[in-house]
């Protein structure tokens, strides 16, 4: 009991180490895409979002978030200083992301050649499409950021982002400078991709060396062996990471195939905007995930229970001021940022913060489930919701435009937070009988024994 206020104070401090290095990144990012927008146009501009939108989406689909594996299955190695069984996680994590690497890079090549006119860009940018979906392979470092997590070193985590949006901001720069065309503006977006990847991979190496956790490794050797369930729970936090971050990315491709690249560009900056507002609750998310699998590895279910609810009414009172701040002011910041053109964006992107609101007070249910090993339900609850949501998604930009697809997405938001709850609820009352269970069956063999006697 005495050591929870400890880790309450370890989550906030981890997630206070996030949002320096994401602070940064978010005014950064704004930066790039202000002067994305400003040097292109909102036309040529929503072509790139597309163009990214689609790499996004075919890194999603395909990776899996194997940091999540790590977590679940390395915490406990780790804190018993089982080195094999640690590495032996480490070498199955590696072989999904490179699984994934190698699906996303081929699908985004093909796609962009032969279906990018669907997608809303011109066919003669295809070329550059599938240039730019080379860096599906280096879009994401799961396994180097699940090891970052799982140590600690959320201090070095929080520049990742902060890297690729700098990089990315000097290459629009001069971009904009030379007034380059939009060959070279993908390019600079790429770059800051590859080189956040390096560091965080660069990072990583350097820290498991450090701790002689490389000793004796090698690519060959046992995968899943002795690790149950571990490819169903990969499956399963694939998926539902997929549903969750890919989400956002067929959005965007679907507004900008129904009604052009231009909306697709007020889309994408109302979501920027939204993710930026919300970015500091939901850095809570990451430095929660690594105490929930530490304590479900030391059987501290009660401690899960009391650490997630005061995470959620912290996201609670993060979200509404964050709304508050989205309705006064949200049209006065995309003028500043973006310029008058992308002013209009304001109404759309208060559904979008409304939205990312929900999910902030929401944010501890998801983790919950995963560390009770349940997200094949979280998976279920997620897939049937976003379902229901991509059904009705044309129809609904068909007859109210973006604020449809903004009404929508509060909608979803709200009944993913209640599916979410429902399943946790049902989850921890079977954990809590289940010891019941148990002391019921061992006094009725106790008893037996007694009359046996």
């Amino acid at each position: 009991m005495s050591s929870e206020p400890n880790v309450l104070k370890r989550v906030l401090a981890n997630a206070g180490t996030l949002l320096g290095g994401r602070t940064v990144n978010a005014v950064v990012g704004l930066a790039y895409i202000a002067l994305t927008a400003r040097g292109l146009g909102k036309e040529l501009m929503g072509v790139i979002v597309l163009i990214n939108a689609f790499a996004q989406f075919l890194g999603e689909v395909a990776k899996f978030q194997s940091w999540q594996t790590l977590l679940q299955y390395g915490a406990s190695a780790l804190l018993q200083g089982d080195r094999p069984r640690f590495q032996q996680v480490l070498r199955f994590t590696l072989l999904l992301d490179s699984l994934g690497a190698a699906v996303g890079v081929t699908l985004g090549v093909i796609g962009a050649l032969l279906f990018g006119h669907f997608l809303g860009w011109p066919a003669a940018l295809s070329p550059a499409a599938a240039c730019y979906a080379l860096s599906i392979a280096v879009m994401d470092s799961a396994t180097s950021v699940g090891l970052l997590r799982l140590f600690d070193r959320f201090r070095f985590l929080a520049a990742e982002q902060a890297v690729s949006s700098t990089v990315r901001l000097i290459g629009c720069a001069l971009c904009f400078t030379l007034h380059a065309p939009i060959e070279a503006y993908l390019a600079a977006w790429a770059a800051g991709t590859v080189t956040a990847f390096v560091y965080v991979n660069s990072v990583a190496l350097w820290d498991l060396n450090r701790r002689q956790l490389l000793k004796d490794f090698t690519l060959r050797g046992p995968l899943s062996e002795g690790l149950p369930g571990v490819w169903r729970f990969a499956w399963a936090t694939n998926f539902s990471g997929t549903i969750d971050t890919a989400f956002s990315q067929v959005i965007t491709l679907v507004v900008g195939s129904v009604l052009g690249p231009a909306q697709a560009a007020m889309w994408r900056v109302g979501r920027q905007v939204a993710d930026g507002m919300a970015k500091p609750a939901k850095l809570l998310v990451p430095a929660l995930y690594p105490e929930l699998a530490k304590m479900r590895a030391t059987g501290g279910e009660d401690a899960m229970r009391r650490l997630s609810r005061q995470i959620g009414l912290i996201g609670g009172a993060v979200a509404g001021v964050l709304l508050l701040v989205s309705i006064l002011f949200g049209d006065d910041v995309l003028t500043i940022v973006m310029g008058k053109p992308f002013a209009a964006g304001a109404g759309i992107m208060n559904w979008q913060v409304a939205a990312a609101a929900i999910g902030v007070l929401a944010m501890p249910l998801e983790p919950m489930l995963v560390s009770l090993g349940k997200a094949g339900l979280a998976l279920r609850v997620r897939a049937m919701v976003c379902a229901v949501y991509l059904v009705a998604l044309v129809p609904l930009i068909r007859a109210a435009g973006l604020d449809g697809a903004g009404a929508a997405l509060v909608a979803v938001a709200a009944a993913l937070a209640i599916g979410m709850y429902l399943a946790l609820r049902r989850s921890l009352a079977a954990e809590t009988a289940r010891p019941k269970d148990e002391q019921t069956c061992a006094e009725g063999q106790n008893g037996a024994k007694g009359l046996s006697q």
